[in-house]
């Protein structure tokens, strides 16, 4: 039996950022993978885009928040950089205009690099759209691309170095709570005890639960299809602002010489390894050509990953109301690596007591916005 202070369960970006923060705080920490790596699902799969104008407000929030640590890492982090200056530029067609009006508005109130700009504008930014296609448009020249691995072993660096233990191939298989401890019994990798668990175990958060005897929080993983294709032959596109459907219908951008392309499927599925589609493979060609001048002959790779949301697709983060020491970490959804940092510092305070730092209150969220608890009142 291994006894520690904090016992995190998922190696993914959550549970790495959290012991980055937490180790700061305390030398005994173990994290529990249950695969043989961290990061086989939906950290290893991300589409690696940082934008501050994506998702629900506190996602946004934790975005901006996580912003300055993403561009400019301490000392040691990483040997390279985490984030490459891209852009995006969302499209709508003429039956959008009313969508396109509404979603700047809203992300306006915290983000002042999102622009409305015109067609002409537009195409100059990201060349690959169809001119007839777009009846308003909107530049954010701040998005970038993540290095995610670079983001994911920089959080796991300077945690283990620093005291935490990651231990892989420790899927989880039962828990019991007993004098003030949580007993946690893997199936390889023996047993662990410690007085406060947390949840971080991605598209397996509820599942994890349920071994716990916690009531769960209807976390729903979707699958979410990539493809990777040639450009135009010639093409220049390392100065291309990716585009994207201002709906959530489709984007593509530039990836290391090649284009990214996805429909932005969220099609709910069990927690697994997941696979793509034909169907969704299909859809995205679909989309992308007729959007935009791009001309997807061959398809070179394809994949899926997971991607858990809660009702309100907002993250869950907080100890649970039903069983002591059991600390909720989860939920994230498509905003898991842009949003870590913060979402790490945050989940590491208030695991000690301290409540949401000011860097997040001073954007009005707070504990009650967080905590599970708002899913069943």
């Amino acid at each position: 039996m291994r006894e520690c202070e904090y016992l995190i369960i998922g190696g993914g970006i959550a549970g790495a950022s959290l012991a980055y923060h937490l180790t700061d705080h305390s030398d005994d920490v173990v994290i529990l993978e249950r695969e043989d790596q961290p990061g086989y699902h939906s950290t290893g799969r991300s589409a690696a885009i940082f934008t501050e104008n994506y998702g629900p407000r506190i996602m946004r929030v934790m975005s901006k928040v996580s912003g300055p640590f993403l561009r400019r890492p301490p000392s040691g982090f990483s040997d390279v950089p985490l984030l490459h200056d891209m852009g995006v530029v969302f499209v709508g067609r003429e039956d959008q205009k009313a969508t396109m009006a509404a979603i700047l508005e809203e992300l306006q109130e915290l983000s002042d690099t999102i622009k409305e700009v015109s067609v002409d504008e537009a195409i100059a930014a990201s060349p690959p759209l169809k001119r007839d296609y777009i009846a308003v448009a909107a530049h954010d020249p701040a998005t970038a691309n993540m290095d995610v691995n670079a983001i994911h072993m920089g959080y796991l660096k300077k945690a283990r170095a620093t005291g935490t233990t990651l231990v892989t191939e420790a899927e989880v298989i039962g828990m019991e709570r007993k004098g003030g401890l949580w007993h946690v019994r893997t199936a390889k990798a023996g047993n662990f005890a410690a007085p406060v668990v947390v949840n971080a175990a991605g598209a397996w958060a509820d599942p994890v639960a349920e071994l716990a005897g916690a009531r769960t929080i209807d976390l729903q993983p979707k699958r979410r299809t990539a493809i990777v294709f040639d450009p135009p032959a010639g093409a220049d596109i390392s100065k291309w602002a990716a585009g994207a459907d201002c709906e959530e219908q489709w984007y593509y951008k530039p990836d290391a010489g090649q284009v990214l392309g996805s429909p932005a499927d969220e099609t709910p599925v069990p927690p697994q390894d997941i696979q793509p589609d034909e169907m969704d493979i299909a859809i995205v060609a679909d989309r992308i050509q007729t959007a935009t001048n791009l001309e997807i002959k061959r398809i070179n790779r394809s994949w899926a990953g997971l991607r858990s949301f809660v009702a309100d697709k907002c993250p869950v983060v907080g100890f649970a109301p039903d069983a002591e020491g059991f600390f909720w970490l989860a939920g994230q959804g498509g905003y898991g690596i842009q949003t870590s940092w913060a979402i790490g510092l945050t989940a590491s305070a208030m695991l000690r007591g301290q409540g949401v730092p000011e860097k997040v209150t001073g954007f009005d969220v707070t504990e009650k916005d967080l905590g599970p608890q708002r899913l069943w009142d």
